[in-house]
């Protein structure tokens, strides 16, 4: 998959391809709806498949004070486009002067004269341009004055709700990982590099990778069975883990952080890029009487999350990515 950054003047093999328009945090089954209809026209007209994307989120810049934590950070959101099969994504910075640009500005300067774009693929409820009053009946009268085609995707949902990335951070925040999953089409993961931490887990048997959450949304605090992904230049290699999201009561810290230990696995893993794919909730986290008594529960919690995940198959990567600066 080829990543545009500079968007303008672009040669010829990056013009013209169907062009599904969206932030697509998490990159839910409603977005892989989106995107999947635009992959299918995208087919039928022998054209390539892109997607338009803003980085950093509109809401980060406009309204940083409300701005939600993030389902899938940009590195999370190429590879999850790179698997629905997007051959080119056009990221658009995102700035307050941007913001500022109407939705003539937008049609007109990106995707007409910058992208070229024969047809967009929008869900039911995208906006864009100034004060977001451009939406999919403007975008129609566009295409017909512009000459693209333009396509809504009708709601995509299960038993009655609309798949969306505010029911998946709630899911997360309530501790049902597999309720987000079932949403995403897959686990949810966090990916981050391992930083220093206190030796803790070593002390008591149990070594950890000590994360930051970062950008990503924080989840219930708790114990989770996960998968452990170490990426390498090779790809990534997967441990079944169990993993502590929380402040750690005992030991009296107030940061939220990830500590995960990996079965099955001997080395260092400090400065490694780990992903952590939440599988399932185990308890919720707890301060204890001792450290007997906390090591207790942490052998019955690596027991429980081992019996979790005996059944269950790691994430799968797909395919490469190519940028272009």
């Amino acid at each position: 998959m080829q990543i545009i950054r500079r968007y303008r003047a672009l040669p010829n093999s990056s013009r013209g391809a169907i062009v599904a328009l969206g932030n697509f945090d998490g990159v839910h089954l409603g977005h892989r709806g989106v995107i999947g209809r635009a992959a299918e026209l995208a087919h039928t007209e022998r054209v390539p498949l892109g997607v338009l994307t803003f980085e950093p989120h509109p809401v980060m810049v406009l309204r940083p004070e409300t701005s939600p934590r993030r389902l899938s950070p940009f590195r999370v959101k190429v590879r999850r486009l790179r698997e629905c099969g997007v051959e080119i994504l056009y990221m658009l910075p995102f700035s307050n002067a941007f913001s500022q640009k109407t939705p003539e500005d937008f049609v007109r300067e990106v995707l007409v004269d910058d992208l070229g774009a024969c047809h967009v693929v929008v869900g039911h409820d995208y906006r864009f341009g100034k004060s977001r009053v451009g939406d999919c009946q403007f975008l129609a009268r566009a295409g017909q004055e512009f000459g693209f085609g333009v396509t809504e995707v009708s709601p995509i949902g299960n038993a009655g709700e609309l798949y969306s990335s505010t029911r998946v951070r709630s899911y997360l925040q309530r501790g049902e990982p597999r309720l987000a999953a079932a949403i995403l089409g897959h686990m949810w993961e966090v990916e981050a590099r391992v930083v220093q931490g206190d030796a803790r887990g070593r002390e008591l048997g149990y070594p950890t990778a000590n994360m930051e959450f970062g950008d990503h949304v924080i989840p219930a605090y708790g114990i989770y069975a996960v998968w452990c992904g170490v990426v390498s230049s090779q790809g990534t290699d997967w441990y079944a883990a169990v993993a502590n999201a929380g402040i750690r009561p005992m030991f009296k810290t107030n940061i939220p952080t990830l500590e995960v230990h990996l079965f099955d696995y001997d080395g260092d893993l400090y400065g490694k890029y780990l992903r952590v794919a939440f599988f399932n909730w185990i308890r919720p986290e707890e301060k204890f009487e001792s450290i007997d008594a906390l090591t207790k529960q942490m052998d019955e919690d690596a027991r429980v999350a081992q019996f979790m995940l005996a059944g269950s198959k790691p994430p799968t990567d797909i395919g490469r990515t190519a940028f272009n600066q």
